[in-house]
């Protein structure tokens, strides 16, 4: 199983969205969160930190796993688990696009986030309803 780490970057009530470039092989175009691989001999919350830095240059300092979501789409061959972190703190300021993985960011309501038409997962509007009470 492939193991993806993905952040929930959360401030006054609203969650951060990333929009995945159209060059991406999954989910092109569609609405997600920064994150990425966990690699060999790689613990998640190292995996949630290195990702999170390479994608939108910031550390997270706080931070907890809400859950995981397996991805209906991966080939029973191939199956992926997303491990999703709620990050509350980081240092390095305000998130910005530091790669080619995504096109956008967009800080969001929980509830707007959840009623977003090209969500990457559909899995994800139950989690963000979960989490913005």
């Amino acid at each position: 199983m492939r193991h993806i780490v993905n952040a929930l970057l959360v401030r006054d009530g609203c969650v951060l969205l990333a929009k995945r470039s159209p060059q991406r092989a999954s989910y092109p175009g569609r609405w997600s969160f920064p994150g990425g691989h966990v690699e060999a001999n790689e613990t998640f919350p190292e995996a949630l930190i290195r990702e999170v830095r390479e994608e939108i240059g910031i550390n997270p300092t706080a931070y907890v796993e809400v859950g995981v979501i397996k991805d209906p789409n991966a080939p029973p061959s191939g199956p992926i688990a997303y491990h999703m972190y709620l990050v509350t703190s980081w240092r390095g300021g305000e998130p910005a696009i530091m790669d080619d993985e995504h096109s956008e960011l967009a800080w969001m309501p929980f509830a707007a986030a959840a009623s977003i038409a090209d969500l990457a997962l559909e899995e994800y509007r139950t989690l963000l309803t979960r989490l913005g009470g």
